[in-house]
């Protein structure tokens, strides 16, 4: 928890929902190695967020060569050969996975691992009970917010803010339950 500001989950070492004294017989010391101090406060996980922008970037790669790939399929190209398709750099958007890569190192990465950390503080114990509720949450808290966040980037990057009302009323719930429609 030291990247997060002591024994606190919030920025400035503040956080209503943490007590000020830790109950040690129901906590197990966290211990962080993950990143560059930015003095005594926060602690910027540069671990997470290099990690998470990595995934980020070889995601999007791989979801815009498959998508190359299905275009060449449906017009019946020629060129619809695998080899073909990733050889044609030029027609790699590099905005698109800046974009991405961006998501993943300043919000991404340093988000998932205060949410983490978090659960980790409220359900230190490894039991099969936790775990599960541990992944219930991930699914209907996290999931939710990081869609949220990933829609509002990149509709702000593309100058699109105006229509991230109705990019969230078309495509919230299709991506959570199916992972589609992130980007566009």
């Amino acid at each position: 928890m030291d990247a997060l500001g002591g024994q606190h989950c919030g920025f400035w070492n503040w956080n209503p929902f943490f007590s000020k004294k830790p109950r040690p017989s129901q906590r197990r010391p966290i211990r962080s190695n993950s990143g560059s101090t930015a003095g005594q406060g926060y602690q910027f996980p540069i671990k997470q967020a290099v990690t998470a922008a990595s995934l980020s970037l070889t995601g999007d790669t791989i979801a815009q060569i498959r998508d190359r790939w299905s275009k060449a399929k449906a017009a019946n190209n020629h060129s619809n050969d695998l080899q073909d398709v990733l050889s044609r750099i030029s027609d790699h958007d590099w905005l698109r996975a800046l974009r991405m890569t961006s998501y993943g190192f300043l919000l991404y990465g340093p988000g998932s691992y205060a949410w983490y950390q978090c659960l980790e503080h409220f359900f230190p114990k490894p039991s099969v009970q936790n775990i599960m509720l541990k992944v219930l949450l991930n699914q209907i808290i996290l999931g939710p917010c990081v869609i949220a966040v990933v829609f509002a980037w990149n509709n702000l990057w593309l100058g699109k803010v105006k229509e991230l009302p109705q990019k969230y009323q078309r495509d919230a719930l299709p991506t959570l339950l199916y992972g589609t429609n992130l980007i566009n």
